[in-house]
């Protein structure tokens, strides 16, 4: 499970390595442990974006590259008008973040070992 994450020191939270509808999305989810719908997701995360909204190959997109990184389940389903897939947790928010950092500090020691050690021994 190799995911890319852009972390902006900048930014706060999740906020840090999501956009905002990406962490919306992930809430959706993390608090509908039985899964969602893609339309859903969507529904719910225009609701909190109001006078903003995001398209639904936006939400797609997203939730894919979730489900391929390990990050969230997926399950499809056929129904009326095709294939679809319900997305559940595969982490909770507490693991995702533990892999963020672990993902962050990976790339750190694979490019900076020496100076990453360094600079975790200081942090205080």
């Amino acid at each position: 499970m190799k995911t890319q994450i852009e972390y902006d020191s900048s930014k706060i939270g999740l906020r840090a390595v999501l956009k905002d509808y990406q962490e919306l999305a992930l809430r959706a989810i993390w608090a509908t442990p039985e899964g969602l719908g893609s339309k859903a997701v969507m529904d719910r995360v225009n609701a909190e974006l109001k006078p903003n909204t995001i398209n639904r190959a936006s939400v797609i997109n997203f939730l894919e590259a979730m489900r391929e990184a390990g990050v969230l389940k997926g399950v499809e389903r056929t129904g009326k008008g095709g294939h679809r897939w319900i997305y559940s947790p595969a982490m909770n928010e507490a693991e995702f973040k533990q892999h963020i950092a672990r993902t962050i500090l990976e790339s750190l020691m694979r490019d900076f070992p020496e100076e990453t050690r360094r600079a975790i021994e200081n942090v205080s």
